[in-house]
């Protein structure tokens, strides 16, 4: 029988984020990435999605390791609940590894987990896998891509990545690698599709340096800077400004003072000389020598930002004589939240600097034009778009064809799709458990469809609770119901609405009561729900959530 490897993408595919890979062969799997979502706007109550690893907690004995690119929460934040269930050793770079030993203390499993650091350019034997560590530029330090070498052959899984012909580490992406593996023959390419819609190449993040020095230039204003916390070549370039033109530096926001421990720690920061100071001692300087680094680039509620533009910020309080530079793009979803930020901003006086034409952000993602170049350097005989929405896998696919790739050599494929190649086909052969697990506080995947449905439903139109004591003798109603509701309407404005209800609740009770000569608990509730449900919906057209409780008395 042909030899089979199999590419099993668990998340990732037909949405952004939550990216996470199986690679199957000989028997042994390898995992790429472990990466959570935000939820949507009508999720209630859930706090992030993970990938269903049901399909790996079945096969956890022939796991040989989880490999992560690169430390960015799409591609790293479910690794503490999936670890809970499926215990496997990590390999990635120093960074990277920084930033998960924070989860895995947080989460009590750092005694648990084997957490292995390799260099870019090194390779990691795992069963009948060697992978090999890729340097790449990216928004967050320390990213790479794998070559998963087997017998078989060689995929290459890119990550997500960008080509900086002048990162601010000087490390540039390692293309002369990228080219001499598709000198030897790459049998699978499977690339990053998040910016393929761009034509083009993506900027180099020296770009947004530049635009720093000139917003500081000549500024009498206090400077305060949001951008996501994991980009610390982005506030490397604020700290290197800040020094520049005299000014002192303080950071504020939990996701934001870890990562400037971790990169500090571990040399991926240097922080010029008496440029770092505690925000406490900051408010003693004259506004054009203060620079504050916050979280809340995205608007998030529990952000610095947020709480300095509501004035709920312990230590910073703004206004007019303030310059907010959001060096960042409202990822697709959060634009309501970034906007209403940015509006209380400009209601305290505040000068706010968030235009895109101004260069304050570039993107970490590859554009067509670098698409293309990592294509033509690996040459492979079969491609799988990743990372991204059902468009961005058909534009991918459209490029590939462009660069004379056979349209029967890409697999555009679904999460849970198990993806066979043999060395001479590829094909989509079945699939494996593929889904979204919520995780709401410390629950994880106890919240399902039914209970989302509810919550929509209470938060759409309410509840309403009847509560109907009865005798326990003979099961008469010993008074009218009571009706109480929460989210529905105002109970102390809608009397009449309130008694109606209640002769809806007690002639339902009646008819049950008359066909039995008894009472079945099950059927009173039942046939009381739907009276009442009707009648609102006919009288209101709401359909709240309606619960009948009975009380044998």
């Amino acid at each position: 029988m042909a030899e089979k490897l199999k590419i099993i993408p668990l998340g990732g595919l037909n949405e952004i984020g939550k990216n996470m890979t199986a690679y199957e062969y000989g028997g042994e799997i390898i995992v790429v990435d472990c990466g959570m979502a935000f939820p949507g706007d009508d999720m209630y109550g859930i706090d992030c999605i993970i990938p269903d690893v049901s399909y790996l907690i079945k096969n956890r004995a022939r796991i040989r390791g989880l490999f992560i690119t690169h430390g960015h929460e799409d591609h790293v934040g479910a690794i503490p609940y999936v670890l809970k269930q499926v215990n496997m050793p990590i390999y990635c770079t120093r960074f990277t590894a920084g930033l998960i030993r924070l989860k895995l203390e947080e989460h009590g499993l750092a005694k648990s987990t084997k957490l292995f650091t390799v260099e870019p350019g090194k390779s990691v034997r795992a069963g009948k896998f060697t992978v090999e560590f890729i340097h790449v530029n990216h928004s967050i330090a320390d990213s790479v891509a794998f070559a998963i070498h087997t017998h078989m052959g060689t995929v290459v899984h890119t990550g997500d990545f960008k080509i900086d012909s002048t990162p601010i580490d000087g490390e540039v992406i390692d293309l002369a690698r990228l080219g001499e593996l598709g000198k030897e023959g790459v049998l699978a390419l499977c690339a990053d599709s998040t910016n393929v819609e761009r034509p083009g190449f993506t900027p180099s993040e020296k770009t947004v340096g530049a635009t720093f020095m000139r917003q500081f230039q000549n500024c009498e204003e206090r400077i305060i800077v949001t951008t996501f916390a994991s980009n610390v070549h982005r506030v490397q370039q604020v700290l290197d400004a800040a020094a520049a033109f005299g000014r002192k530096v303080a950071v504020t926001g939990r996701s934001m003072e870890n990562m400037m421990k971790v990169s500090t720690e571990l040399g991926y920061m240097k922080v010029p000389k008496n440029t770092l100071v505690d925000i406490n001692k900051l408010k003693n300087l004259p506004k054009n020598k203060q620079v504050i680094v916050t979280t809340g680039s995205q608007g998030e509620e529990m952000s610095a930002l947020y709480r300095m533009a509501f004035s709920t910020h312990k230590q910073v309080e703004i206004g007019a004589g303030d310059k907010v530079i959001i060096s960042a793009s409202a990822v697709p979803g959060n634009e309501v939240t970034v906007g209403r930020v940015i509006n209380e901003l400009f209601r305290k006086g505040v000068k706010v600097i968030y235009d895109r034409a101004d260069m304050l952000h570039v993107s970490g993602h590859a554009c067509q034009e670098e698409l293309k170049i990592i294509h033509a350097l690996t040459k492979p005989r079969f491609f799988v778009p990743l990372h991204g929405e059902q468009r961005m896998l058909q534009i991918h696919s459209q490029v590939a064809q462009q660069m004379g790739m056979d349209r029967n050599h890409i697999a555009i494929a679904d999460n849970g799709s198990v993806i066979e190649i043999t060395g001479k086909s590829m094909k989509i052969g079945g699939t494996v458990p593929a889904g979204e697990v919520y995780v709401d506080g410390s629950g994880v995947g106890d919240v399902g469809a039914v209970v989302m449905r509810d919550r929509k439903r209470l938060a759409e139109d309410g509840m309403v609770v009847v509560v109907m004591p009865i005798s326990s003798r003979d099961g008469a109603l010993l008074c009218e119901p009571e009706i109480i509701t929460r989210g529905f309407i105002y109970v102390k404005e809608s009397g009449d609405l309130m008694k109606e209800l209640q002769n809806v609740a007690m002639e339902a009770a009646d008819s049950v009561s008359r066909k039995r000569g008894g009472r079945d608990d099950g059927e009173l509730r039942g046939t009381v729900k739907s009276a009442v449900s009707s009648y609102l919906f006919k009288t209101t057209k709401r359909s709240p959530m309606v619960i009948p409780v009975v009380t044998r008395l």
